[in-house]
């Protein structure tokens, strides 16, 4: 097991990743739906302290696999069987979420974590003795990961046996997680791993578009409902619709960067920008909940009120709209985005729901979504004129159709005599 090379060309998602993250596709719909559920039931502040730490397990499970394997994917025998055991620790946390979420259980949750970490660890070990480079680096990460798992089961039996009082179990879990970010930023001060940047933003892409397709079936369980029930009218039609825009906007939003040529310049930034998308991806986990609420409240009554249920569907937005600025400026020198136009649309999104009891759940998505999309038109005309004017754009698109156009085109050749 030794480093893959840093400038590898090439380098795509193996089809071993590929089936890795369709474990995730499990573990994603069960958490999105049991928070879809608390906001039906209003008690959508009550379930998001647990909805974010089981995303977090499932967000930091998949960020560590994928940021070893773009340094050490081997793909041999030993490779793909650690590999399969970290997938199988996926759908043991997926089964625990919904026991988690509604008597607060976490021993399945845990004990497929449990599992997906020292998969990982072994890995690590592995590289630790055939890379004789990096093993100060591999053994940290072995080390430094196999200890905060002596933690979480510690935490776990001190809160199940309830000797933990109820206001530290936040705090705990606070803790350890900051732990677990921390050993990376630690094992890397040895020597850095090889981690090939357009791999990793490949990597960020694919699994974003995997939670704007939890978002997709999230509201489709919605539509489902009101379908079954027969109430099929204007509101209904106006937040399925409305939903699709949004979240083709949030994607065309999300890709308007391409990060690997700015991971490859600026790796000194990848922890912020890696964790940056922690905010991200739960964002838009939680978006398809709340399009779920709202696709189904606009055919029947649900526990949750229209302001509620407005702001299931503003809050993640906001957050992701600022987030995306937030990662974009990290890795490039002019964000695609603006961050007045940002910053405004955030704020106006924001105040949206507050007219909820008056127009309706169906207005406010629509008008949500009609303000992304004027964000992704201001933006897509701003990167056109810059590349008109002869500046850089921030949008790759515009600049390659831009040297495309200025570029000579090759010169026919002379007929022979």
């Amino acid at each position: 097991m030794s480093a893959r090379p840093i400038d590898e060309p090439h380098r795509v998602s193996s089809q071993l990743e590929l089936l890795f993250d369709l474990t995730f596709v499990v573990a994603v719909a069960a958490v999105t739906a049991e928070l879809a559920h608390d906001i039906a039931e209003d008690h959508g502040l009550t379930g998001l302290v647990p909805f974010l730490q089981v995303f977090f397990a499932i967000w930091w499970a998949w960020m560590n696999f994928t940021w070893f394997a773009s340094s050490y994917d081997t793909d041999d025998v030993a490779y793909r069987l650690l590999t399969m055991v970290q997938m199988a620790g996926v759908l043991v946390l997926a089964a625990g979420v919904p026991l988690a979420a509604s008597t607060g259980d976490f021993k399945v949750v845990t004990l497929g974590y449990l599992v997906m970490r020292l998969a990982l660890v072994a890995q690590w070990v592995r590289a630790g003795l055939e890379d004789p480079v990096r093993r100060r680096t591999a053994l940290r990460y072995a080390a430094g990961i196999g200890i905060l798992q002596i933690w979480w089961i510690l935490r776990f039996l001190v809160t199940d046996a309830g000797v933990l009082p109820p206001w530290l179990e936040p705090l705990s879990f606070v803790c350890l997680a900051a732990a677990e970010l921390a050993v990376p930023w630690w094992a890397e001060k040895a020597l850095a791993t090889t981690w090939h940047p357009h791999h990793i933003a490949e990597r960020y892409g694919l699994f974003t578009i995997i939670l704007l397709g939890e978002s997709v079936l999230a509201a489709s369980r919605g539509v489902g409902r009101a379908l079954e029930a027969g109430d099929i009218s204007s509101p209904f039609i106006v937040v399925a619709v409305s939903g699709l825009v949004l979240l083709f906007s949030l994607w065309w939003l999300y890709f308007l960067v391409e990060a690997g040529e700015g991971l490859s310049d600026r790796r000194h930034r990848s922890y912020l920008w890696g964790y940056g998308h922690y905010g991200i991806f739960a964002a838009l986990a939680a978006l398809g909940a709340g399009l779920e609420v709202a696709v189904e409240q606009s055919g029947h009554q649900v526990g949750a009120s229209p302001m509620a249920s407005g702001y299931a569907v503003a809050i993640p937005v906001g957050v992701c709209l600022v987030l995306l600025w937030a990662v974009h400026a990290l890795v490039v020198a002019e964000p695609a985005m603006r961050p007045s136009a940002v910053l405004g649309s955030s704020i106006l999104i924001l105040l949206l729901p507050l007219a909820a009891p008056r127009v309706g759940v169906a207005a406010v998505v629509a008008a949500v979504t009609a303000i992304c999309v004027l964000l992704l038109a201001a933006t897509i005309a701003a990167g056109t004129d810059r590349g008109r004017r002869g500046g850089a754009s921030s949008w790759p698109v515009i600049s390659t159709i831009r040297r495309a156009v200025e570029e000579p085109g090759p010169r026919e050749a002379e007929p022979q005599p």
